[in-house]
């Protein structure tokens, strides 16, 4: 039998420091969202992925490498990648030096919407998120959260996982 553990509960500042992050973080989500619907036709994590192969040297990752990075499980990122895949802003195919890998390649299409949605992305979360920032206040938020992303980092929820190299299982 399972023995419960104690939760300790969260004192006043603790509670208020997330409940702060927690908004900031969903107006912010919100507000790109709309933004990201309204001028491109893409999904939050849509973007992201274009936005993580147009800013890579070569326009291209392996599937499991980009869900990592998005932090997004591996099932849903196929989904996504099929969804852009049909409209032409990506590509895909084997990996060379392994068939069983799936390499994400960023069109030419996908550069150019890209590259359309991003001005309007970067005013939504300047004027969000930094203008009430001055260079200190993001050296510290910078400085305060890197940290708390690091420790998430190390033990993520296992769509976020990092996959474990195992020679029999495709890694796709």
């Amino acid at each position: 039998m399972r023995v419960p553990r104690r939760v300790r509960a969260l004192d006043p500042q603790q509670l208020g420091a997330y409940f702060v992050l927690m908004e900031v973080s969903s107006i912010l989500r919100h507000a790109v969202e709309q933004h990201l619907r309204a001028d491109g036709d893409l999904s939050y994590v849509q973007f992201q992925i274009l936005a993580g192969l147009s800013g890579s040297a070569t326009g291209s990752q392996r599937m499991t490498a980009l869900a990592d990075s998005v932090v997004y499980s591996r099932s849903g990122l196929t989904y996504q990648a099929d969804l852009l895949e049909a409209r032409g802003l990506i590509s895909r195919s084997p990996a060379p030096d392994d068939e069983r890998s799936i390499i994400v390649n960023i069109t030419e299409a996908g550069r150019a919407l890209v590259s359309r949605v991003l001005p309007g992305h970067v005013e939504v979360v300047s004027r969000l998120l930094l203008e009430p920032l001055s260079r200190k206040d993001l050296e510290v938020l910078t400085r305060l959260l890197a940290p708390v992303r690091d420790h998430m980092r190390t033990t993520p929820p296992r769509s976020a996982a990092p996959r474990r190299r195992n020679k029999a299982a495709p890694d796709g």
